[in-house]
């Protein structure tokens, strides 16, 4: 069997879970999750990546839309209830899923073709990563985006800590502190997304670009977006989380009161962990190319992976729902230096080396 017939035998077994269609020239990927608001399972992940690099060389396929099932959102993330049973049963599922899904944002990063996302509804985590890497991004008045993982004792990955380390001032970093949810124009702002349409328009969007120019089409139904809450947060922002220690950040948002006390109030509540560990992160990969922060990313997410409060972010927020983690360490003061340095250490032969077309052309050869 070739390769785009065992792709096609793969997309039609995944139907229930990620759909690819042609459509004039326009190649359609509908993450088809709906109820679970379109969550990414490592079965979706793979079939994008193969799916898309298939594409890639289809000279019939002009562009690539990618869009979710229902009216929730484009996704929700990660599929965490299988991560959290892969943790239990101290597997290596997880591991395998986030190589395959830093690979696939990888490529999207690199698309040779437009690659247009609607980021309708809610678009969180694992989200970002399938559509903040695409060339053509775009945001609705419905659009509810971020990085939520200090929230379930976890950090920003598929390339969110290098994006968000690229927003204006510390916008990124406050962003990924405290896991807001964010608007669509906070998401232009923070340079998440390219441009703004109604949701009711993306109907009509979709069918335009099955055979119109990708920049006429969207010119079309573009609309100027509304201001941004965050922008009008700078001034603060970037006084208080300029430092790089998470304690100095708290003491400085506590001083300027208000809103910025609302935030500090926030990060507190976060797995004090995963607070240190975002906000190094933030600050190494500054200057890394993308592949270089996945390779950290994947590094650090290894490191959560084996250790407590991961796990029971997602038992509090996700399997029992008490919102009522209990973080070990406790508190930001008993997080040590050592500590995070730790979670940045080399893997060895675990470390993720492989780029997309180079995972590719190893699977194609077997």
């Amino acid at each position: 069997m070739g390769a785009e017939a065992a792709q096609e035998a793969a997309g039609e077994a995944l139907s229930e879970e990620v759909l690819f269609e042609r459509r004039g020239r326009l190649g359609v990927v509908t993450l088809n999750r709906p109820a679970a608001v379109n969550a990414l399972t490592a079965a979706m992940a793979a079939a994008m990546l193969e799916q898309l690099t298939l594409w890639a060389d289809d000279d019939a396929i002009a562009a690539v839309l990618v869009r979710g099932a229902g009216d929730r959102g484009l996704c929700a993330g990660g599929d965490i209830v299988a991560i959290y049973r892969d943790m239990l049963d101290g597997g290596d599922a997880t591991a395998d899923f986030w190589a395959d899904e830093y690979r696939l944002n990888l490529l999207i990063s690199e698309y040779p073709k437009p690659y247009v996302v609607f980021m309708d509804g809610l678009v969180l985590g694992g989200g970002v990563g399938i559509s903040a890497h695409g060339s053509v991004r775009i945001v609705t008045e419905r659009t509810r985006t971020g990085m939520p993982e200090t929230t379930i004792g976890f950090v920003p990955d598929v390339g969110g800590t290098l994006l968000l380390s690229g927003s204006p001032g510390e916008a990124g970093t406050h962003a990924a502190l405290t896991g807001a949810h964010l608007s669509g124009a906070d998401a232009l702002f923070l340079g998440l997304a390219d441009c703004f349409v109604p949701s009711a328009a993306l109907a009509d969007l979709a069918v335009a670009l099955e055979t119109g120019a990708v920049e006429a089409a969207v010119a079309r139904f573009a609309e100027p977006a509304p201001q941004s809450v965050l922008a009008g947060q700078q001034d603060w922002i970037d006084a208080c989380y300029s430092s790089d220690d998470a304690e100095e950040i708290l003491r400085r948002l506590r001083t300027v009161g208000g809103e910025a006390a609302g935030a500090a109030d926030t990060i507190e509540a976060k797995s004090p962990t995963a607070v240190k560990v975002a906000l190094e992160s933030l600050r190494r990969v500054r200057g890394l190319s993308l592949e270089q922060a996945l390779e950290q990313e994947y590094r650090v997410g290894l490191r959560f992976l084996a250790g407590p409060d991961f796990r029971e972010g997602i038992r509090a927020q996700v399997v029992d729902k008490d919102r009522n983690p209990r973080w070990k360490p406790a508190t930001l003061a008993e997080v040590t230096r050592a500590d995070v340095a730790a979670y940045f250490a080399p893997l060895g032969g675990r470390e993720l080396k492989l780029s997309p077309k180079e995972k590719n052309m190893e699977k194609n050869n077997v």
